[in-house]
């Protein structure tokens, strides 16, 4: 985060004072800093959390549709009669439901990464930018 730096009449003020005012100025930047890389990390957070949740459900989903297909197969080697044409059927749906939750999950988790807080680190490296310029220029007057 960056902020405007008002220009005061800095002859008149010492330099424990000077000094005194930066440390301020620098102690507000790392704490509104701190902030938003907390708010980006919990929203990433929560679309990874949504992701994971999706993809427990689809193998959860996926499971069902195996054992619905093996009781199809126990079926049809035990009775051969037509019980396991609607075992099959609910099988081949449960799995297709399986994909696409796993694909809604992958998509979420995606969202999610990478896990840095990007807005925070480039408002940081603009801050230390600011500062070294603002340095330069100080020195040099």
């Amino acid at each position: 985060m960056t902020h405007t730096v008002h220009e005061t009449d800095t002859s008149q003020k010492s330099t424990a004072e000077l000094v005194k005012t930066a440390s301020e100025q620098i102690q507000r930047l790392v704490r509104d800093e701190l902030k938003l890389a907390q708010a980006e990390l919990t929203r990433k957070g929560k679309h990874a959390g949504i992701g994971a949740g999706l993809f427990g459900a689809g193998g959860l989903i996926a499971l069902y549709g195996v054992a619905a297909l093996l009781t199809a197969v126990v079926l049809l080697l035990a009775y051969v009669m037509p019980a396991w044409v609607a075992a099959v059927i609910v099988g081949v749906l449960l799995l297709g439901v399986a994909g696409v939750l796993a694909l809604v999950g992958k998509k979420q988790v995606q969202q999610a990464t990478p896990a840095a807080p990007e807005e925070t680190v480039d408002n940081v490296k603009a801050d230390v930018a600011a500062v070294r310029e603002a340095a330069k220029e100080g020195m040099h007057r």
